[in-house]
């Protein structure tokens, strides 16, 4: 073999961390004379930054991870490979994702068919060797399977009548833990980071406190927790703040046009804290497209300041989403640009991507273009603002550009004839809006107004979304679409369970669409049982996600779209404008190489980003709504039953939206049985019976703010109904629910009272 830098590169790349000189000069078949040219390439290479010369004297690629390294996995790819990433990583960029294979059955294993200890699974970790193959892969096999390692937990430290106790924030956990110490600084409702030890004290399992973060007490806590209990990133580094300061607005040169004329303007909530998006409408002129409109939606240039793997761009991946919680935005870039460099500010020169949009008068589109930009909005209008104006009665704001606005208007018309025959799907569910004062409490919960203006613009972004998505369709370019499939058959079997209960019916006959789903809507809507149908309809879905494959999007009933309009708070309509900046020659800065080939593994990694924002959203809520009722228990509620299982009703008060639980041992003094086709709890006496969807009267028990945990008692009696038939053994034909041997109702471990 000729000696060479590439002949040592390739030896070392297959086996990092495991050729000394010795090793390396017999692998390589050196002797004699030859070493001295070995020594003098290893030299030379490592002088380069080629290869690095470990503290165990053994060498590996520069970029490479070590030989032997703790891998965690973390998903199984859509080809079935486990994949995996370094538990520790302290290299450059990206943390490099591995593709595991599992150690070797042993013989031993094989004679007792003892195999599934070898297989690992997602979250578990091992010992793995690391090679990296040419194509630029990297293989991790297993050498010895570990434990799961320590989880640290948030919960709070309080103290009770038997010394300090530490209650985990989350719903999911089944009791406390005894600090194994406390230091002297410690405050009743610290919220700590903490650790489960292995020892036992008494009936409670020991934990070691890692860290103090801030106070339960203090009224904005319950967004901390949320986040912090979701893993979500919190600030940026100092790189990123620097990068973020030192950009400027770019020049209007190259494939740039100046849009400051056109008349674009924001409609956005009364509390946005940024704008990026803006739009504008006028007639046709073209005698071709009589009664048409030309319609333009203008957003934030975030890929002018974003660049491929930069720090700013390497921090909004990671997040890959802002997370909005009631009283605060974790945003995902740096408020330099969120709220400043990249929002729409009115009279403010600002960057753009703009697409032009030409519609007929039925609101069919007939073409689209994209551009890049200078612009400048004429106005910021709330929604409030802009509805008063389509009505009639322009304010202050709007006066000046009311022309606009009721061009925008007939525009949006023509665009709602289209969504008519189009018939997405059409669930209204109230949204409500939890207000948050000064000092961090619940003032209020309100039901956010329904406007036009709201519609208008959704369906303004909706139709610059498909022409996005088309537009890349069409020169088959690759990018992350948005993906939401057509129910899956099991989801919609339990929705044709449970209406006959409501007097509705969904048959599995016939295939699903948007149009059948709207048309239980209306039905549910004349039985005033709407909210809790969209409610399950809205269960029966799929989850929407991202990918590089594939196209459709089942709820909104289209065959192309993606996500353009929102790059401030979207990773996805971020790469989104790098493909469309590419594809159509809007400058250097679209999508790279590098960028294209992950794909697949950003598109997996937001659409997890996304999934765990909405749920600190939630969790947040409830947290602020349970601290806001917690001043009244023991006050009465309308509610709705809004569920029904083995261990009790879950219902949704009519006044907050908020949820709760009724344990099933608190219905009454017979025991009630959970009745799977009727999705009720019936009385394995008298056959009374608590049926889902009803409206009652319930009584708030238990509000514990810091998990968010509402527990309420029935006041209303229940459906009068027949007692169940018994079989042979005397026992009722329904099941789920009753007393064990002992005494003790066996669904009270799933309604424990918690402090």
């Amino acid at each position: 073999m000729e000696l060479s830098r590439d002949t040592i590169l390739k030896a070392v790349r297959a086996r990092p961390d495991i050729y000394d000189k010795k090793r390396l000069a017999r692998e390589l078949g050196v002797k004699g004379d030859a070493r001295r040219e070995l020594r003098r390439l290893l030299r030379e290479l490592e002088e380069d930054g080629v290869i690095i010369l470990s503290s165990r004297k053994t060498y590996r690629e520069a970029d490479a991870l070590p030989g032997v390294m703790v891998i965690r996995a973390i998903l199984v790819d859509d080809e079935g490979d486990l994949i995996g990433e370094p538990e520790v990583f302290k290299g450059e960029g990206e943390t490099p994702r591995v593709i595991i294979r599992d150690m070797p059955i042993s013989k031993a294993a094989r004679k007792t068919k003892n195999t599934h200890s070898q297989s690992m699974g997602v979250n578990s970790r091992a010992l793995c060797r690391i090679k990296k193959r040419e194509d630029g892969s990297i293989i991790a096999t297993v050498m010895k399977k570990l434990g799961e390692g320590p989880t640290t937990h948030l919960g709070m430290l309080y103290k009770g009548g038997r010394g300090w106790r530490i209650q985990p924030v989350s719903k999911k956990a089944r009791h406390d833990y005894k600090p194994a110490k406390v230091s002297d600084e410690a405050q009743d409702k610290d919220l700590v980071l903490f650790r489960s030890t292995r020892r036992n004290q008494g009936d409670l399992r020991i934990a070691e406190i890692i860290e103090t973060i801030g106070s339960a007490a203090h009224g904005k806590s319950a967004s901390l927790i949320s986040l912090y209990e979701n893993d979500i990133p919190m600030g940026f580094d100092d790189a990123v703040i620097e990068e973020a300061k030192s950009l400027k607005l770019p020049k209007l040169v190259g494939p740039r046009e100046d849009f400051r004329e056109l008349p674009l303007v924001t409609i956005d909530p009364v509390d946005a804290k940024d704008f990026d998006d803006a739009i504008f409408a006028r007639p046709d002129e073209n005698p071709k497209n009589k009664g048409g409109w030309i319609i333009w939606v203008a957003i934030a240039d975030v890929s002018a300041f974003v660049t491929p793997n930069s720090a700013l761009d390497r921090a909004a991946r990671e997040r890959g989403n802002s997370v909005y919680l009631p009283d605060r935005v974790e945003p995902m870039l740096p408020h330099e640009l969120s709220s400043d460099l990249c929002s729409l500010r009115p009279h403010e020169d600002r960057a753009c991507m703009a697409v032009r949009m030409v519609f007929d008068k039925h609101g069919v589109k007939r073409k689209h273009s994209f551009k890049r930009g200078i612009m400048r909005s004429h106005a910021r209008l709330t929604y409030e603002q802009a509805q008063e104006a389509f009505d009639g009665n322009p304010g202050q704001a709007a006066e000046p550009v009311l022309d606009i606005l009721q061009n925008i208007y007939a525009a949006y018309g023509s665009l709602k004839k289209a969504r008519t025959q189009r018939q997405p799907l059409a669930i209204e569910l109230p949204e409500r809006r939890v207000h948050i004062n000064e000092a961090g409490d619940v003032s209020k919960i309100t039901i956010r107004a329904r406007f036009d203006a709201h519609k208008l613009i959704e369906e303004f972004m909706v139709a610059a979304n498909v022409a996005a998505a088309e537009a890349l369709s069409e020169k088959n370019v690759q990018t992350i679409i948005r993906r939401h499939e057509e129910p899956a058959r099991e989801k919609l079997q339990g929705l044709c369970d449970f209406l006959p209960a409501l007097n509705l019916k969904f048959s599995l006959g016939e295939r699903a669409s948007p149009a059948r789903f709207n048309k239980l809507l209306d039905q549910a809507r004349a039985k005033d049982f709407e909210e809790t149908v969209s409610m399950a309809v809205l269960r029966s879905q799929s989850q929407a996600y991202y990918s590089p494959e594939g196209s459709g999007h089942f709820g909104l009933n289209l065959e192309h779209y993606g996500h353009f309009t929102s790059p401030i708070r979207r990773y996805a309509d971020l790469v989104l404008h790098r493909a469309l900046i590419a594809t159509f020659g809007l400058g250097d800065d679209g999508t790279t190489p590098e960028e294209a080939a992950r794909l697949k593994e950003t598109a997996e990694h937001i659409s997890a980003t996304e999934r765990r924002a909405m749920v600190a959203e939630r969790d947040a809520k409830d947290r602020y709504i349970a601290a806001f009722l917690e001043k009244r228990v023991g006050a009465t509620f309308d509610a709705r039953i809004s569920g029904a299982t083995k261990f009790g009703l879950f219902i949704t008060l009519t006044e907050t939206g908020a949820d709760g639980l009724i344990p099933a041992r608190s219905l009454g003094h017979e025991y009630f049985a959970f009745d799977e086709k009727t999705k009720a709890l019936i009385g394995v006496e008298s056959g009374d019976t608590y049926k889902f969807g009803r409206l009652v009267k319930v009584r708030l028990e238990e509000a514990t703010p810091v998990t968010g945990g509402l527990l309420f008692e029935m006041v209303s009696k229940p459906e009068k109904g027949k007692p169940p038939k018994r079989n042979h053994r005397g026992n009722s034909g329904t099941g789920g629910y009753g007393r064990n041997r002992s005494g003790k109702s066996r669904g009270a471990k799933h309604a424990r009272k918690r402090r």
